[in-house]
């Protein structure tokens, strides 16, 4: 069975036009998927298809307005400790430490205190940062203060991971770095990965299956497998079977680039 099944899931906004008269835009439509158990699906698409917005739904954020959602084979609850999300913001508490960071989750939980702590070292030392502890989030790098945000969803243990381009806001070579130590958390535990992204590359390098979006309103317009062995590292960029998907991937993602342009930016 699958984790997540998706059925003609709908969702429309209210905005007003620009002779100020309030519309319906039409955002997801007849959106369809199914995302796999342990899985790493990336949701891939031109610029307001609706990848966030979907993610956003899976997180108990937003709404939907038709069609129907099952995780686990149950309908999708608002608010569930199965779930966690990771932003491109880090949205760490300026005022606590790197540890009582990670132990925000497990006290909404009221896990008690000494587990708490045991719990947020050991996925401290996950992501590399058990030294950084005792710091505050101004003292840590842009890419360490997102791994401290990954590890704190990772520390109350969800069996699902939605993260909304997460690797967004950094540098290259520290993105680069975070992709690779993403997927070495990931082969760790296999949890169900949903993950938002713009970059066609990074897609590629993490994903088991992209689920390629139409311009808005967005539904699934292809699933492509990523048929490319496990553990990744940096090299598989080099292969002639990535460069074939990122091609295939790429004349897609133009294709609905010039629907939208066609339209005015409008659809």
């Amino acid at each position: 069975m699958a984790k997540i099944q998706a059925r003609g899931v709908n969702r429309e906004f209210q905005i007003r036009n620009t002779l100020g008269r309030k519309e319906r835009l039409k955002v997801l439509e007849g959106f369809d998927l199914d995302i796999n158990e342990g899985e790493f699906l990336s949701l891939l698409g031109p610029s307001g298809c609706g990848k966030s917005t979907f993610l956003s739904i899976l997180a108990g954020l937003d709404k939907y307005d038709g069609g129907d959602i099952l995780v686990d084979g149950r309908q999708l609850q608002e608010r569930s400790f199965s779930r966690g999300i990771v932003f491109q913001s880090y949205a760490l508490l300026p005022w606590r430490t790197v540890i009582k960071n990670l132990e925000v989750g497990l006290e909404i939980r009221h896990i008690p205190k000494h587990e708490r702590r045991r719990t947020a070292r050991q996925y401290l030392e996950l992501v590399g940062l058990a030294a950084f502890e005792n710091q505050y989030p101004h003292q840590l790098s842009g890419g360490m203060k997102q791994r401290i945000a990954i590890a704190r969803v990772l520390a109350y243990q969800p069996d699902l991971l939605l993260m909304d381009e997460p690797f967004a806001a950094l540098d290259a070579q520290t993105r680069e770095n975070l992709q690779i130590e993403l997927l070495r958390i990931w082969e760790t535990d296999k949890k169900t990965i949903v993950f938002v992204t713009h970059s066609i590359d990074e897609a590629i390098l993490m994903s088991d299956r992209v689920a390629f979006m139409s311009a808005r309103p967005g539904h699934i317009k292809e699933i492509i497998e990523i048929d490319l062995p496990r553990p990744r590292t940096e090299d598989i960029r080099n292969s002639a079977e990535f460069a074939k998907i990122r091609k295939n991937l790429w004349g897609m993602l133009q294709d609905e680039v010039l629907k939208v342009q066609s339209y005015g930016g409008y659809l």
